[in-house]
Formats: structure tokens, C-alpha cells, sequence
């Protein structure tokens, strides 16, 4: 009867701990719902596949990367590791495939929010899409 309850106890505590530490690598939730006419000239960088552009939006902005013809990704610039921290702010690599946290110096595929270099364990947050061909909506 004791090993039952001391097996139940340990893990109790193991799940109790995966838990915060996952919620201390969250970026925190904020509404999303915008909408970009990317036949604004504001917004050319999205009219080829590969291009991309920083909206207002988020927690520190949102990057908004054009994935195929038809699928666009976006993602909160604001890292995933150590997320309060004031530098915590992911920009572009100069090959446009990556985005790098200007803090922990964390890199990040924008073709899917992966991790490719730590210490973030954590994809960047991302915010789902939908196009119509001449509209994009980044929401959550």
C-alpha cells in the first residue's frame, strides 16, 4: 500500500514540475485579428513566395513569412525562451530563411517556428491563416 501511494506521489511531482517549466517558456496569449490586402504596395515583399514582412500585432510584433502561393506563416517575434526578457525580439536573418532572437541569440526556421539553435526549446508562437488570394487574416 505504501509503494502505491509514494509511485502515485513521485508522479504527481514529475507531472506537476513538466508543467511549469513548459508555461515559463510560453510567450503569453494576446488577441490577434488582422487583416492584410497584399496588393498594397505596403506589402509587396508578400506578393513572391519566400517573402516577408513585420506586421503591428502580438506581444512584440508578428513576422509574416509567404510559405507557397497559398500558405502564409506568422509568428510572434517575442522568443520563446526567457520571453519577459526586454530583448527578447526576433528579427530576419540576412538569408531569409531563419530568424534569429536578438537576446539568447535563439534561431528559428520561418518556414516552420522550429528551433535550429538554443538554448530555446520552444517553436516560436504562431498565429493561424487563411487567404482568399487577395486577403490575408492572421488571427488566433
Amino acid at each position: 500500500m505504501k509503494i502505491k501511494h509514494l509511485l502515485f506521489l513521485a508522479l504527481c511531482i514529475t507531472v506537476i514540475g513538466s508543467c511549469k517549466k513548459e508555461n515559463n517558456n510560453n510567450v503569453p496569449n494576446t488577441p490577434v485579428d488582422i487583416y492584410i490586402y497584399t496588393n498594397n504596395p505596403s506589402f509587396v515583399n508578400l506578393s513572391v513566395v519566400g517573402g516577408w514582412v513585420y506586421v503591428t500585432g502580438g506581444i512584440r510584433g508578428i513576422l509574416v513569412y509567404r510559405k507557397s502561393t497559398s500558405e502564409f506563416m506568422a509568428y510572434d517575434r517575442n522568443c520563446t525562451y526567457q520571453p519577459d526578457q526586454p530583448c527578447a525580439t526576433v528579427v530576419m536573418e540576412n538569408t531569409n530563411i531563419s530568424a534569429t532572437d536578438t537576446c539568447c541569440h535563439s534561431r528559428f526556421s520561418i518556414y516552420d517556428g522550429t528551433v535550429y539553435q538554443g538554448p530555446a526549446s520552444v517553436p516560436l508562437k504562431a498565429y493561424a491563416t487563411s487567404f482568399d488570394g487577395s486577403v490575408l487574416h492572421i488571427y488566433n
